[in-house]
């Protein structure tokens, strides 16, 4: 099915004066300056640095997407998109251009690419003197690598690369070249969708219970099943760095192909049928079979069935064989995961999953490593007896952290980190990984093996101060070695060697942005590797704070409270102010009063942000936290509205006594969970004079088998749904409220329908409302067009029912 562009839909305010009305448009709007040229300047750029640290990539940003390129066609199958043009994704993020130097230098070698180039897929070769990427051209992705020492970018094939899922092309290791999907050139022309329907389409249950949360673009009818086996069909490839190309297999639905460390081996993926239109392309039936290099299958590892039956309860995962990977520490290891409780976490069970693994040639029976209690997450290799194993359990927010010893799977497992994982107090920081022997990332020892080395972000009672720490494996006691401090917000990127005496971290303030540093802990020596300036010096002088303020129930919330240059509270009075929300669900009141943000970091807005508003005089309430708590047996969401609602009458006693706010001129608004929750409090409040709902679910009903973090269905709990439902209040919403959405939302739950249902609820019911929806445009806003247009709405509807309500 192919998307048609539309016009822009702006349905006009109900219940307005006359003179109101008159501003519905159907033509692109700009916001006011300085807004407007804000939204022209170029971003920072994105930094790459080499796996051995000894160059240094400038990748350019692309402010927005051009909305002739959001516009080209699009064809949805079984919850993908993908430019049928291409043959890669569709409406793709990518990079402009590039600039290449030596680590510790500061000049730059500019990268000659194509004009309007669109690059993706960036890969280090293993020997770290290429780089690999995709260019996008109007008519398929071409592969190209850069020299690295030359600074020179040369393409390796023309543009029929099959890119429409995963990243198309993985490096060998040396100077061998990639393993590349590429399109078959004898498919022809695309398949035709018929004119008259053959029939009917049928789907059928017969007492299996298959539950799936809600899904968007799947398949839909024959035809659509047609598409797939058309713009899915790949075969593999060898392309060398001289850019000859040698097939390797016949053409079959690739999903994804990775390449063993030594170079030898394939593991390919492949969906087939039967196909589903109940659930996406993830889920379909998939073979896993190693290759040789020259294309011949050696060993089929497993034929996966059809998944539209995984329980919706969260850590429910698929059976049979999961998470299968190439261990990075062995040469040609395969390793997996696979579900001992059926895949069902609302089952008990001792053990949850098994961890094995297979070493080539693949003609032995599977040894198994380690069992989990909890649902397994993942695992950091390192060498032949050692590697850590995580795994967790949503409903008690449960966390561990296993050293296990892979050579010796009867050897004791060593617990090293155990701790609810929203506790970020806790959190000793994540394991330090580096390119091991074969170029993959490992777990990074210390020189005499004895030591591992954490990076936490350093959250605590204090503030947030990032650090670096050492890890003893014998005795577990940690050494810090560094930690940031004072109005610099400072983290570390990467160690330089394996006693962390150099490292790279990355600091910025509230005035600078984040640049990169080499540091010698010895000597305190530094050594800048970036200079980046800062793009909006207006926002230099914004009052930027952490606030902390108690919940009526005891639990300490936190926001942060921009205002605008040189104000003063005592002598300018009080702003109209935007809360800009996004709640989160806890099980415990102590981790939910934890403060988890810095102050001194770096912050400049982009896209539509709602700091923007900032330079229209209003003040900002960013993301105050919102916490539904349930401990022990309770559910969060059952006093959602309750808890939801205390929150916001918390923050807003808290600016009112700041002398911020006066209580008479505030706006409440949000992004998708974000929108729910303003619809919600203008329903089941009257906090705020108006509100700005952007790409929200509306009415829980459309999700029947959970939405965010609710687990049960709407027939277990149908009071928490219809409670939650701001569609089902809508008759309580008595503000002004804005909706924004993304005509081609593809995002699970937020359909546009939405925005649509409770905008005729509101307008039927009398309400205050305007429905604006962006042609093109999905869960986020990402053309030049839509992006001014939607902060032009902002700033003409706050002005309107928030500035001017006196």
């Amino acid at each position: 099915m192919f998307r048609r562009l539309l016009s822009l839909v702006v349905i006009p305010l109900v219940a307005m004066p006359v003179s109101a009305q008159t501003q519905s448009v159907s033509t692109w709007q700009n916001p006011p300056e300085p807004i407007v040229s804000m939204l022209d300047i170029d971003p920072l750029p994105a930094v790459s640095i080499s796996p051995d640290s000894q160059w240094l990539v400038e990748l350019e940003r692309r402010t927005f997407l051009p909305m002739a390129e959001l516009s080209e066609p699009w064809v949805a199958i079984a919850g993908t998109k993908l430019n049928p043009n291409t043959w890669g994704p569709a409406q793709e993020g990518s990079y402009k251009g590039m600039t290449i130097r030596p680590l510790g230098a500061l000049d730059s070698t500019p990268i000659h690419l194509p004009p309007d180039a669109r690059l993706r897929n960036l890969r280090w070769s293993y020997d770290n003197r290429y780089m690999a990427f995709t260019l996008t051209q109007a008519d398929g992705i071409e592969l190209w690598v850069l020299d690295v020492a030359n600074a020179k970018a040369r393409p390796l094939s023309g543009p029929i690369l099959n890119g429409v899922y995963n990243s198309p092309c993985r490096w060998l290791p040396g100077d061998d070249g990639l393993i590349c999907k590429v399109r078959p050139q004898a498919l022809g022309q695309p398949p035709t969708e018929p004119v008259v329907p053959v029939g009917p389409v049928i789907e059928s249950s017969q007492g299996r219970v298959a539950a799936t949360r809600t899904y968007t673009n799947l398949l839909q009818t024959p035809h659509d099943e047609n598409l797939l086996d058309y713009y899915f069909s790949a075969q593999l490839a060898h392309i060398s760095l001289d850019g000859n190309i040698t097939l390797l297999d016949e053409p079959g639905l690739i999903r994804n192909v990775t390449v063993s460390p030594d170079g030898q081996w394939l593991l390919r993926s492949t969906v087939h049928r039967p196909f589903s239109y109940q659930v996406p392309l993830s889920r379909f039936p998939v073979r896993y079979e190693v290759l040789n290099r020259q294309g011949e299958v050696v060993h089929e590892l497993v034929d996966l069935p059809l998944a539209d039956d995984i329980p919706i309860a969260f850590d429910s995962v698929r059976k049979g064989k999961r998470s299968i990977g190439w261990r990075p520490d062995q040469p040609a290891s395969l390793y997996w995961v696979e579900a001992l409780d059926g895949g069902d976490a609302s089952m008990p069970a001792d053990h949850r999953d098994a961890l094995y693994t297979l070493a080539a040639p693949f003609d032995k029976a599977a040894t198994e490593l380690w069992r989990s209690t909890l649902r397994y997450r993942g695992v950091t290799w390192s060498q032949d007896n050692l590697a850590i194993a995580t795994e967790a359990w949503y409903d008690n927010r449960q966390l561990k952290r296993w050293l296990i010893n892979p050579a010796d799977p009867k050897a004791e497992s060593i617990l090293l980190d155990e701790r609810d994982f929203q506790d970020a107090y806790a959190n000793p920081g994540s394991p330090v990984t580096m390119p091991g022997p074969y170029g993959r990332s490992v777990l990074m020892l210390s020189e005499d093996t004895k030591s591992i080395y954490l990076n936490g972000s350093g959250a605590s009672p204090e503030g947030v101060f990032p650090f670096l720490d050492r890890l003893d494996l014998t005795s577990l006691e940690t050494e810090r070695l560094w930690q940031a401090d004072g109005e610099i917000f400072s983290r570390t990127t990467r160690l330089l060697d394996n006693n962390a005496q150099n490292i790279i971290v990355r600091r910025e303030s509230q005035t600078s942005p984040g640049n990169y540093y080499q540091l010698d802990l010895s000597n305190g020596k530094e050594t800048p590797l970036t200079e980046f300036s800062d793009p909006l010096t207006w926002y230099a002088d914004v009052q930027k704070e952490i606030v902390r303020y108690p919940r009526a129930d005891g639990v300490t919330l936190t926001a942060t409270l921009y205002l605008p240059p040189g104000y003063d509270a005592t002598t300018d009075g009080p702003l109209p102010t935007v809360f800009w929300v996004y709640p989160r669900e806890f099980k415990d009141r102590k981790v939910a009063s934890q403060n988890t943000r810095s102050e001194y970091t770096f912050t400049r807005p982009g896209g539509s942000s709602v700091l923007f508003l900032l330079t229209q005089g209003y003040a900002v309430l960013s993301g105050p936290t919102m916490p539904i708590v349930g401990e022990g047996e309770e559910e969060p969401n059952d006093t959602y509205v309750e808890q939801l609602v205390s929150s916001a009458e918390a923050a807003v006693n808290f600016l009112v006594e700041r002398g911020v706010s006066d209580g008479n001129r505030l706006a409440i608004g949000g992004h998708s969970y974000g929108a729910f929750t303003a619809a919600n409090l203008l329903a089941h409040s009257d906090l705020f004079q108006a509100g700005i709902a952007r790409s929200g679910a509306y009415n829980r009903t459309l999700t029947p088998f959970g939405f965010q973090g609710e687990q049960r269905n709407f027939w277990e709990t149908p009071e928490t749904y219809l409670t939650m439902s701001p569609f089902v209040s809508a008759e309580k919403i008595n503000e002004p409220l804005l909706l924004i959405h993304g005509a081609e939302d593809n995002n699970s739950g937020t359909y546009p329908i939405q925005s649509e249902r409770l905008y005729e609820a509101m307008k039927g019911l009398g309400g205050t409302v305007r429905y604006v929806s962006l042609p093109a445009e999905g869960h986020g806003y990402r053309s030049r067009e839509a992006v001014g247009h939607v902060l032009w709405e902002m700033v003409t509807w706050l002005d309107e029912h928030v500035k001017d309500d006196e």
